[in-house]
């Protein structure tokens, strides 16, 4: 088990991220803001869904949801259907145009990290994909949100 100072250095290290994440969200074009983003992203990984699926997936609440959704669709880039199951509900879907938003978004992520990581390794690169993988495994599994044992 790692020294109380090494979780120490870990949370300072990962408040430290917000400059990156700051950084990132400049990379995106101005009509397509990181709310916009995440939406277009889980719909590509997870396709189709519910808001109700999609704001447990953003992890915020249904009025934030609904804000990102309303400004997605006004962009043309996710359409709203009928959901065949339950005709008063709604499915999110993708459309070309989102489809190709997130091709200019994945273009201009993989700019930046390129530019700034062009002195790490490939190996180097893969350790922390893998790293930052487990680490948020670890805060979404179950088990790790209990309180572990401290005897």
């Amino acid at each position: 088990m790692a020294a109380q100072s090494q979780y120490a250095e870990l949370a300072r290290q990962l408040s430290a991220i917000g400059g990156l994440k700051r950084a990132l969200a400049r990379q995106l074009p101005v009509e397509c803001p990181s709310g916009s983003a995440a939406v277009l992203a889980l719909l590509q990984r997870h396709g189709e869904m519910r808001m109700s699926r999609l704001a447990e997936l953003l992890a915020v609440d249904m009025s934030v949801t609904s804000r990102h959704v309303t400004h997605v669709v006004a962009q043309g880039w996710v359409e709203r259907a009928p959901d065949p199951d339950d005709g008063r509900s709604r499915i999110l879907r993708l459309t070309p145009e989102g489809t190709g938003m997130l091709g200019e978004l994945h273009r201009r992520t993989t700019d930046l990290f390129a530019g700034r990581l062009h002195d790490w390794t490939d190996d180097e690169i893969g350790q922390l994909i893998t790293m930052l993988a487990r680490l948020r495994d670890s805060f979404g599994s179950p088990r790790a949100r209990q309180p572990h044992d401290q005897s």
